[in-house]
C-alpha cells in the first residue's frame, strides 16, 4: 500500500491556492487528517447531463488529482443513474430527464475528455471511475422508504431554488427530492472520508454526510470548490446551459475560446485551471500586459487539457490567425453533397450545435465565406467549396463532392 505525502507546505499550497471556497465540518480539522498519514477515499461525482464538460469541471479533477498525488484512494463517480433524476440544483424549473442510452454516450465522451487531467497509467494508485447504477438501480421501494425515513419535508425544502420555486409559484415535482436522498447515499455506498463538490451541491453532499453517520456511524469532511464564475458579472460555467470553455473542443478551438474570455477572467484560469504556482501566477499578472497574460494563460490551460505539444501549436495558430490576419494551415474539412444547405452541412458535422446558435450567428454577421470575404446571410443558402470563418476564432473547409 502506497504511503501518503503529509508534508505541510505541499498541503497548504493546494489548501490555500483559492480553488477551495469552504470546508465543513472545518478546515483544521480536514487538514489534520490529511497531515495523520491516514489514507482516506475522496470522490467527486458528475451527473452525464451534457455530451462535454467544461473547464470548471476539469478544475475539479485536477484538485482531486492533487489527493491521489498525495496518496489517498480517488474515486471519479458518474451520476450514469442520478442524471436520469435530474438534479434540481441551479434550476428554477425542472432540469430535463435523460435516457439511460443519452447518459452513457455521455460518459463515453467524458472518459475522452478527461484522459490528460488525472494519471490513469499509475498502477500504484490509480484514480477509480464508479457509476451510481451498481447501487441505485438495485434499490427496491422498502429501502428507498427506509432512506427517506432519514429525512423531513421541512428539510428538503429549506433548499433555496425550492424556496424560489414555491414563492414562483412553480411547481416541485416528487422525483426532485428524491435526488438529494439518491446523491446522498452515494457516500454511504463507497463509505467515503471526504466529498469535492461545488458550492451547489453543498445541500447535496451535507445530504450524504446526514446519510452516513445514521447509516454508517462514519464522517465524512464536505470540500466545497467555487463555481468559476465571472468576478464582474457572476455568470457561471454550466454544462446544461452550453455556457464555458468545454473540453470537447480542439486545442485551437479552446485557446481561441479562452484569448475571447473578458480580462477579468485572466486570474481565475489561472488559479483554477493551471498548474503554475501562485508565485508564477503573481509573476504573470504583475506585469500590467493583459495581452501577454492571457496568451500565457491560454497556453497553460491547453496544455493542462491536450497536452504541451498541442499548446505550442494553438498558439502559434492563433498568432497567424488574429495577428497577422492568416487563415490557419491546419482548419477542419468537411465534406457536403451539391445542394446542401449551410445550416444543415454545419449542424450534420457538429460544427454548431443548434439551427437556433446557427441562425444567431447568420444574424450577427459572425459567418463569413473565405472564398470571396462575403458574410453569409441567411442560414439556408446553398453550401459551396472552400473556407468559413464561424465567429472570431473558428475556421472550417467545405468540400462539395
Amino acid at each position: 500500500m502506497s504511503k501518503t505525502i503529509t508534508d505541510e507546505k505541499v498541503i497548504d499550497a493546494f489548501l490555500d491556492r483559492g480553488i477551495i471556497k469552504t470546508i465543513l465540518p472545518t478546515k483544521e480539522e480536514f487538514k489534520s487528517l490529511l497531515m495523520s498519514g491516514k489514507k482516506i477515499r475522496i470522490y467527486i461525482g458528475f451527473d452525464a447531463t451534457a455530451n462535454t464538460l467544461h473547464l470548471s469541471h476539469a478544475k475539479n479533477i485536477m484538485l482531486l488529482e492533487e489527493f491521489r498525488k498525495l496518496g489517498h484512494e480517488v474515486v471519479l463517480l458518474f451520476g450514469d443513474f442520478t442524471a436520469r433524476i435530474g438534479d434540481p440544483s441551479d434550476q428554477h424549473g425542472t432540469r430535463k430527464t435523460f435516457t439511460e442510452k443519452e447518459v452513457l454516450k455521455n460518459i463515453k465522451d467524458w472518459k475522452e475528455q478527461i484522459k490528460n487531467l488525472m494519471n490513469f497509467k499509475d498502477k500504484k494508485n490509480p484514480p477509480k471511475i464508479l457509476f451510481n447504477s451498481k447501487w441505485l438501480a438495485k434499490m427496491n421501494m422498502e429501502k428507498v422508504l427506509g432512506l427517506a425515513a432519514n429525512v423531513t419535508v421541512q428539510q428538503m425544502i429549506e433548499r433555496d431554488m425550492f424556496q424560489k420555486r414555491m414563492k414562483e409559484g412553480k411547481h416541485i415535482f416528487l422525483h426532485e427530492f428524491l435526488y438529494p436522498l439518491m446523491q446522498g447515499y452515494d457516500s454511504v455506498a463507497m463509505e467515503v472520508d471526504v466529498e469535492l463538490c461545488g458550492t451547489d451541491q453543498i445541500f447535496n453532499a451535507l445530504m450524504g454526510r446526514t446519510l452516513l453517520r445514521k447509516l454508517k456511524n462514519k464522517d465524512k469532511f464536505v470540500v466545497a470548490v467555487n463555481l468559476m464564475e465571472n468576478p464582474k458579472t457572476g455568470e457561471l460555467m454550466s454544462k446544461s446551459r452550453g455556457t464555458g470553455v468545454f473540453l470537447n473542443t480542439t486545442a485551437n478551438e479552446m485557446y481561441g475560446g479562452i484569448m475571447a474570455q473578458p480580462d477579468e477572467m485572466i486570474k481565475v484560469f489561472l488559479i483554477n485551471c493551471t498548474k503554475l504556482s501562485i508565485l508564477e501566477i503573481d509573476n504573470v499578472l504583475s506585469k500590467n500586459d493583459t495581452m501577454t497574460a492571457k496568451k500565457i494563460t491560454a497556453k497553460e490551460v491547453v496544455m493542462v487539457v491536450h497536452g504541451e505539444k498541442k499548446a505550442v501549436a494553438a498558439q502559434d495558430n492563433w498568432e497567424k490567425t488574429f495577428s497577422k490576419k492568416e487563415i490557419p494551415t491546419e482548419i477542419e474539412s468537411f465534406v457536403a453533397k451539391k445542394g446542401d444547405t449551410l445550416i444543415n452541412v454545419f449542424l450534420d458535422n457538429k460544427i454548431i450545435a443548434s439551427k437556433n446558435e446557427f441562425r444567431r450567428l447568420v444574424e450577427s454577421g459572425a459567418v463569413t465565406s473565405m472564398e470571396n470575404n462575403q458574410k453569409i446571410l441567411t442560414p439556408n443558402e446553398v453550401v459551396s467549396s472552400g473556407v468559413y470563418k464561424i465567429g472570431k476564432k473558428r475556421f472550417c473547409k467545405i468540400e462539395i463532392k
